[in-house]
């Protein structure tokens, strides 16, 4: 009998430890860039860079808050209230919903191409990708916690 609760706990055990190693990598993509400007000239061989991080602005702030919920959520579980995980699922899909929003926002930037002379628009960075990431792995793990295994 003991032998068919182990790997069911086990199991589960893992999903609640993903669930709060998520949740440390959403509030870690925060301090990432998220966002910049690319200022180009073929003329002078060169450009300028300008990046926000993810917590230099509301959205990140944000994202922060959750990534922070979802970590407390995970731990909980981990110290033996298994069903608390599973309530990361809501700071983790508001998560993804503030990431939308933030690239909704930001997409609305004007570029401007003046051909070889000069190229300005804004870019998306690899810090909100991995936010996005973390948030999206977030609510899956938190919902793999819900799963029971049926004993073999």
């Amino acid at each position: 009998m003991t032998d068919s609760l182990a790997p069911k706990s086990r199991t589960r055990t893992g999903y609640v430890l993903a669930v709060a190693a998520t949740g440390v990598l959403l509030v870690i993509s925060t301090l990432l860039p998220w966002a910049g400007v690319e200022a180009r000239s073929d003329l002078i061989g060169g450009g300028l860079t300008d990046d926000m991080r993810g917590i230099d602005g509301s959205y990140g702030i944000y994202t922060l808050v959750a990534g922070l919920a979802v970590v407390a959520f995970g731990v909980a579980g981990l110290m033996g209230r298994r069903w608390l995980a599973a309530l990361a699922v809501l700071p983790a899909g508001l998560a993804v919903l503030v990431l939308v929003m933030f690239l909704s926002d930001s997409t609305g930037g004007a570029s401007l191409d003046l051909g070889r002379l000069l190229s300005v628009e804004p870019v998306i960075r690899f810090g909100w990708y991995a936010a996005l990431t973390s948030a999206l792995a977030a609510t899956l793990t938190s919902l793999l916690t819900l799963l029971r295994r049926t004993p073999a």
